[in-house]
């Protein structure tokens, strides 16, 4: 993980600041004064050797730093993700005000993707060939092809502006009000979770008809165990490790922010912090968010390979082995 991590730091810090052909103008942006460039230039060290600038970086993740802004110091504890010259905020204060956002779409668009997939999935594995299965499988299709903004656009016309049974998606606190809270979020929940459905229910069809196939299956059968004792304890929970596997990854890449449902719904989390800081070219921004990305993922895999021993069996008896 460790490892992992240094070389994403690593290139993305190349990208911005080696690779641009003058970081201190990108990170100023459009609109921007040569004497504003100097003070960044000399804040961020840019006139030193490359590698002094990158440990200097680095250095602020676990211990912080000091920027030079308009001749005042401004301290950034750690773990210090850059300054943004364009907002004057320190990008981390950025981000922790609008993670909690990113966090509540993800993890409830979560829990309905996995819900309807999975319980989709193994209805169209035990009806394999028939009605029920067919259904699901154009249903999926269906969502798969659907763009996540078209959808959304659509639930807003017919929920909000037609029916009028939901209000436009705001921000609101579970803790102010839990009841406003799930109408506010149910929207961006649904059209993010459509599309990961659709997938989870696909693979889990074929994981568990993959499996009913196996040997150690054959003989769960032919012990005579009851079929609701087979599917359940025998064939769904080896199936369900690569649905794990895709979930961690998942989970992880969108507490990183989703950057099309919050921009459509005009939720401030931290997909549209990165759409906005995109168009406006803020550079200590996207770098920041790039890196909180990647540990998400670097963490969800770990959890994962972490939690494969809990739901296959198999995997602890190699481990014993």
């Amino acid at each position: 993980m460790a490892l992992v991590l240094f070389l994403v730091t690593l290139f993305t810090y190349v990208i911005f600041f080696v690779l641009s052909p003058d970081p201190a103008v990108q990170i100023c942006g459009k609109n921007c004064t040569p004497d504003r460039i100097d003070q960044i230039r000399t804040s961020l060290g840019l006139d030193e050797p490359f590698w002094t600038q990158f440990f200097t970086y680095v250095g602020g993740l676990f211990a912080g730093r000091t920027f030079v802004v308009a001749g005042a110091d401004v301290a950034c504890s750690a773990p210090c993700l850059g300054y943004s010259f364009q907002t004057s905020q320190l990008v981390g204060d950025m981000i922790v005000q609008r993670l909690p956002i990113s966090a509540t779409i993800a993890i409830g668009a979560a829990v309905l993707w996995v819900l309807g997939g999975v319980t989709s999935g193994v209805l169209s594995a035990v009806k394999e060939g028939r009605f029920l299965d067919r259904f699901f499988a154009g249903l999926t299709l269906g969502s798969m092809s659907i763009p996540n903004y078209v959808l959304a656009l659509a639930l807003q016309f017919v929920l909000v502006v037609a029916l009028g049974w939901l209000p436009f998606p705001q921000a609101v606190r579970f803790g102010d009000d839990p009841g406003r809270w799930f109408l506010n979020f149910i929207m961006p929940w649904i059209v993010l979770a459509i599309g990961y459905a659709a997938v989870y229910t696909r693979l889990t069809r074929a994981n568990v008809i993959e499996t009913m196939q196996e040997n150690f299956v054959r003989t769960a059968r032919a012990k005579g165990l009851a079929p609701s004792l087979v599917w359940r304890r025998h064939a769904l929970r080896p199936a369900l490790t690569p649905i794990v596997t895709i979930f961690g990854m998942d989970i992880a890449g969108l507490l990183g922010g989703a950057v099309i449902t919050e921009t459509v719904f005009g939720l401030n989390g931290v997909g549209k912090l990165t759409a906005d800081s995109i168009s406006s070219n803020d550079q200590p921004v996207i770098m920041a968010v790039t890196l909180l990305s990647a540990f998400f993922v670097i963490v969800g895999n770990l959890v994962v390979d972490l939690l494969y021993s809990a739901i296959d069996p198999r995997v602890r008896t190699g481990a014993k082995a």
